[in-house]
């Protein structure tokens, strides 16, 4: 009975989290590691099948192998299946089982689940996790059948292929990890490129990266709208600014690289915008893209770098620092600028301790990817500009790429996965998984002024 109470005091919800990642890659691993997992029936090599089991489980979608040609079906199913955990979360995924088998679910239990799917209180959390699941299924669904028809007459595959492939599209695009199959159809890291003008295929897995990022609280306050007429100040701020930078990155691409003949000057009008559009959707954390990333210029890249940088919204199957961080951010900015003391968003004050953790997230994702970029610049033959997008991609699980994932070294592929792995898992969750007990002071310093500026 001591032991289970000393156990209970040093695993908290931060740390079960972090070990429940490290055991699903590890799985992922020696799962991806076997024979039966290689199209050729060749052992992969270990590490290799850690990076594809880290970008899977992180929903990052950064790859060393070409997943349609070097995976077997079983591979592949393996893949998806550590995109669908990683994406809603294992611990949403060990609840439903603990559900289906009609077993209470703890205070405990509920405390993890609050970490792991941001949600603010303890309350109503099992709920949102029915929630949770019930969405995914039905959005997954839907995007499968949609995509199936259009592979079945697109691209002429059979009708259980055409299956095959809405299904891995569907659940890999709304867990914005970015994967694909296309491989098999027109060449190894094909990608989605050759759909670059392909509206149906562009709008429907927009959709699935736009819902899979802007959070399932965000998707129950936008399904419960019709009866309850009003939305949480967390899904306006998370509404508002998405499709903010979705508008303004599409209309930033459009115009960077209107003239570039690498990306968008062969495409006709419409399919233009369409690909700026899909562009800037994607750098939510979709991580797939229709253009030819490092063949853009260097300013629409480090704008790319930007978006990524911000990601999805809390409790969404996307990365980066969050969306509402952004936001907090600027509005800091803000009430400073107008000498005031709160940050205020829709007339609701915003607590300073939520503002103070913004900002040391925002720093802790700043420090580690200035870290790792650093280690990369020294593992690595690439430009900074590439080792800078590739480190803010692997970080906001996003899997962009301009190329240098494949070429990656034995160290450049061990700093990349660190990198997914932190990122999914976050600065602060990992902060608070390696420190102790956080403890209020019992007493407070004499006040200090120091020059600003």
């Amino acid at each position: 009975m001591q032991t289970k109470k000393i156990t209970k005091s040093i695993l908290t919800p931060a740390k079960i989290l972090v070990i429940g990642f490290f055991l699903i890659i590890s799985l992922g691993t020696f799962l991806l590691s076997l024979p039966i997992s290689s199209v050729n029936g060749v052992r992969i090599p270990f590490l290799n099948a850690l990076f594809t089991a880290t970008s899977a489980t992180c929903v990052t979608g950064l790859t060393v192998l070409d997943i349609g040609t070097a995976f077997s079906t079983f591979g592949q199913v393996v893949i998806a299946m550590l995109v669908q955990i990683g994406g809603i979360g294992f611990m949403t995924m060990a609840t439903l089982i603990a559900l289906v088998l009609n077993k209470r679910i703890s205070l405990r239990e509920r405390l993890i689940l609050q970490e792991a799917l941001n949600h603010g209180t303890i309350d109503g959390v099992v709920r949102l996790v029915k929630k949770v699941i019930l969405y995914s299924l039905l959005v997954e669904l839907a995007g499968a059948l949609l995509l199936a028809v259009h592979f079945f007459f697109s691209l002429h595959l059979s009708l259980g292929r055409s299956a095959y492939f809405g299904i891995f599209h569907s659940i890999s695009m709304f867990n914005n990890a970015g994967f694909d199959l296309m491989g098999t159809v027109n060449g190894p890291f094909s990608g989605m490129v050759p759909f670059v003008q392909d509206p149906f295929i562009n709008i429907v897995m927009m959709g699935l990266i736009f819902l899979g990022g802007i959070g399932f609280i965000v998707l129950s306050d936008l399904i419960d709208f019709p009866n309850t007429r009003k939305l949480s100040l967390h899904s306006k701020v998370v509404l508002t600014a998405t499709l903010l930078l979705i508008v303004i990155g599409t209309l930033v691409i459009f115009a960077m690289e209107f003239s570039n003949p690498s990306t968008l000057k062969p495409l006709h009008a419409g399919g233009k915008f369409l690909a700026s559009m899909f562009q800037s959707v994607t750098t939510r954390s979709g991580g797939v893209a229709t253009l030819d990333i490092g063949a853009f210029r260097q300013s629409t890249q480090f704008m790319l770098i930007l978006l990524m940088f911000t990601g999805a919204a809390p409790g969404s199957t996307g990365g980066g620092i969050k969306i509402t961080t952004f936001v907090l951010l600027l509005g800091a900015v803000y009430a400073m600028i107008r000498g005031r003391e709160d940050v205020v968003l829709f007339r609701k004050r915003i607590a300073k301790d939520v503002v103070y953790k913004a900002i040391t997230l925002t720093l802790l994702s700043l420090l580690l990817i200035i870290v790792f970029s650093m280690l990369l610049s020294i593992t690595e033959h690439q430009d900074f500009m590439t080792i800078l997008f590739e480190s803010t991609s692997a970080f906001g699980t996003t899997g962009l790429s301009m190329g240098m994932t494949t070429h990656l070294s034995a160290l450049g592929k061990v700093w990349i996965i660190c990198l997914m792995f932190f990122g999914r898992i976050g600065p602060l969750t990992l902060v608070y998984a390696l420190s102790r007990d956080r403890k209020k002071d019992l007493y407070n310093y004499p006040e200090g002024r120091i020059i600003i500026g």
